[in-house]
Formats: C-alpha cells, structure tokens, sequence
C-alpha cells in the first residue's frame, strides 16, 4: 500500500484496486482509519478526535488530487505524492 503523504505522525496510504467507495487510509500510532474522499467522512476504522480533524482538514485541501490518485490506483499506475499539512 503506497503511502502518500506523511505530516505530524500521520501517514496517509491508498491501496491498489480497494474497494468503492473512493477512500483513502491513515494511520497514527496503533490507530488506522478509512477516510471517504468524496464525503470527507470516516468510514471505517478510529482516530483520536484531533488528529481525525486533522486529517480532514489536509483532505479539504487536497481532494482532487486524492481522487486522482484513487482513479490511477484503480489503473495500477503509479501515485503521485500529496503535500503535507503544514
């Protein structure tokens, strides 16, 4: 699972042909949640509550790129690096 981006301890990961609806991981520490691209939502999974919010945030700025990557993850092509929340 290639990861994507990294900031603050969070490390954001999408898989290769996973499942709809379009969605991506993040993991901190022993915690891992599923994110809905679309809806900005979780869907799965648990975060503490701030760094849930956290992750959101650095969603809201980056969902078109998110969900290009997700249409190249579907192609098995190569992801593209998403910058980090700073």
């Amino acid at each position: 699972m290639p990861q994507i981006s990294f900031f603050l301890g969070i490390i954001i990961r999408m898989f290769y042909r996973d499942h709809n609806p379009p969605h991506f991981h993040a993991v901190y520490a022993e915690h891992e949640a599923l994110v809905d691209i679309n809806k900005l939502e979780l869907i799965g999974g648990s975060l503490p509550p701030r760094v849930l919010g956290l992750v959101i945030e650095w969603a809201m700025l980056h969902q078109q790129e998110l969900l290009n990557n997700w249409d190249k993850a579907k192609q098995q092509e190569p992801l593209t690096q998403i910058a980090p929340l700073v």
